[in-house]
């Protein structure tokens, strides 16, 4: 980092792989051009200047982080030092774990083996007499 942070200027896809969003500067371009990525509730375009006290919104997967720049620098270093240029909101933290309980959830509905003979029987009651109720 830089302590002209004021007078360097830095690009949104080169900030978003030096601060270990993506592994490759062609990702952060792909997912910018893609929408995932905005800038104070607007899409941002690869060449958009970043500047401190910018709250950027990125999608990655299912996780969505909303973060504050709080530092610049186009060279991609450890990422120890890459998470000090940006704070994630605590806002943003509570919903992505409350969206992944959700999806922990959801994945404990299904079974994790296929029926055997005798779960397969009890399945064919049920259903028959779902079917002879209706």
């Amino acid at each position: 980092m830089t302590e002209d942070n004021e007078q360097q200027v830095v690009r949104m896809d080169k900030w978003l792989w030096a601060a270990r969003f993506f592994k490759t500067r062609t990702l952060a371009k792909d997912a910018i051009e893609g929408g995932k990525v905005h800038c104070n509730g607007q899409r941002v375009k690869v060449s958009k200047e970043v500047k401190t006290g910018m709250e950027l919104r990125i999608r990655q997967g299912f996780d969505e982080k909303t973060v504050i720049v709080t530092a610049l620098n186009d060279v991609r270093r450890g990422a120890n030092e890459a998470q000090l240029l940006y704070q994630e909101t605590a806002d943003s933290i509570a919903r992505r774990e409350e969206h992944a309980l959700q999806r922990k959830a959801a994945n404990l509905a299904y079974p994790d083996h296929r029926p055997n003979k005798k779960e397969r029987r009890q399945i064919h009651r049920f259903q028959d007499s779902w079917q002879e109720d209706a």
